[in-house]
């Protein structure tokens, strides 16, 4: 019985080992993966697999908001013991994750650039996080300079979240006509209703009123298959998008 347990745990870090070499993670997750088989294995599914995997994007939303609500500064708490009793990378990486998540962008940004020196410089997980901070800290600029380098890697690593989140920044940098076409080809290739709501957003606060409108019809069209479960988890969204349509009305 043991040695089917360990040949199950080794199978599992195959498959995983697998999607790692498929998706151009770094090499290093093959060591883990075969160094530690069961740890490694939950460690990739919770970092790599899940979140780029086709699980309803709003019950990921539910899991992370409900475990939020019982203990909003947790993670962080943890992730800061975490770093301070055994200061390596990858704790940093939780510690940035957690600073991020937890409204500290500036403080985020800090770690993920510490995290990008030395052998995870290519890291495209951190790079992401450190684009996400600095665009919350509006130095677009420097999250323009993350995004193009994921992009250039490996076109296919979280391509909506990188395609959108280049198009908020280039908006924030003030470059207008390569926001509008880096917007549209999101809205293009993946249709989905926060890249066409994100859009809207962005065309009314930056004074593209036809724009906005058009794309507000589109989603009070989807709106209304939506039940009050699905309302609720996008209400932060609805509401960013009903302060852009007042913007437009004034």
């Amino acid at each position: 019985m043991p040695l089917l347990g360990l040949g199950l745990h080794v199978l599992i870090a195959l498959f995983f080992a697998i999607h790692a070499m498929r998706s151009g993670q770094q090499m290093y997750w093959l060591f883990v993966l075969f160094s530690f088989p069961l740890l490694g294995s939950i460690v990739y599914f919770l970092v790599i697999y899940l979140p780029n995997s086709r699980l309803d994007h709003g019950a990921r939303r539910v899991v992370a908001a409900a475990a939020k609500s019982l203990d909003p500064t947790r993670e962080l708490r943890d992730a800061h013991a975490a770093f301070d009793y055994t200061p390596t990378a990858q704790n940093q990486m939780r510690l940035a994750s957690a600073l991020l998540e937890s409204g500290h962008a500036l403080e985020a940004a800090r770690n993920y650039a510490a995290c990008l020196k030395g052998p995870f410089a290519s890291d495209l997980e951190i790079r992401l996080g450190a684009a996400r901070s600095y665009y919350a800290c509006e130095r677009f600029n420097e999250a323009i300079t993350h995004l193009e380098f994921i992009r250039k890697t490996n076109a296919d690593f979280r391509a909506e979240q990188v395609s959108l989140l280049l198009a908020q920044a280039l908006g924030g940098a003030g470059r207008k006509p390569e926001a509008c076409a880096e917007f549209e080809s999101t809205v293009a290739r993946f249709g989905s209703f926060e890249s066409r709501a994100e859009y809207a957003i962005w065309a009314g606060t930056s004074g593209d009123t036809p724009t906005a409108a058009r794309l507000r019809v589109e989603l009070e069209r989807t709106m209304q298959h939506w039940n009050r479960h699905t309302r609720e988890l996008n209400r932060p969204l609805l509401h960013r998008l009903s302060a852009a349509v007042e913007v437009t009305k004034r």
